[in-house]
């Protein structure tokens, strides 16, 4: 079995501890917010080893919209490149825990539909995008199979 390899950002790092040691009860929002996150757990592309990073929760019936926003920054979050590779995910949405697929969408009417759904729960997605040149990652994580 891969190692863990937590989160460098430290207070990235401490939220998945707690919501992870929690079970689920607890920091299952961002830090200073009411917005609710979950924990995607995927395999790193470069190191094989098993990566955690909270992101906002954007359910969409059974699949969670994933977007690699990055606060707005000029390059895409580690995490974009993990799941283009390796798209096998673990998802903790407080207590329940789903294995799923991620796939990066790319057909232009599914991406702006799954893009507005996101915007709607976390209006700030609109603003990185304006801050940066790149396309935001957009991906959908489904049920595996």
């Amino acid at each position: 079995m891969a190692d863990y390899i937590p989160p460098t950002i430290d207070w990235v790092r401490k939220h998945v501890e707690r919501y992870e040691s929690s079970g689920g009860t607890e920091a299952t929002t961002l830090p200073n917010t009411d917005m609710p996150c979950i924990i995607v757990t995927h395999t790193g592309n470069k190191t094989g080893g098993i990566r955690k990073i909270p992101l906002m929760r954007v359910k969409v019936d059974d699949s969670y919209v994933l977007i690699g926003s990055m606060g707005g920054q000029p390059k895409n979050p580690v995490w974009v490149y993990n799941l283009r590779v390796h798209p096998d995910v673990e998802i903790r949405d407080a207590t329940s825990v789903y294995r799923m697929r991620a796939r990066e969408v790319t057909d232009r009417a599914e991406r702006k539909r799954l893009w507005d759904t996101a915007v709607k729960v976390f209006p700030n997605y609109a603003e990185y995008q304006g801050k940066t040149s790149r396309e935001i990652p957009v991906f959908l994580a489904e049920p595996a199979p």
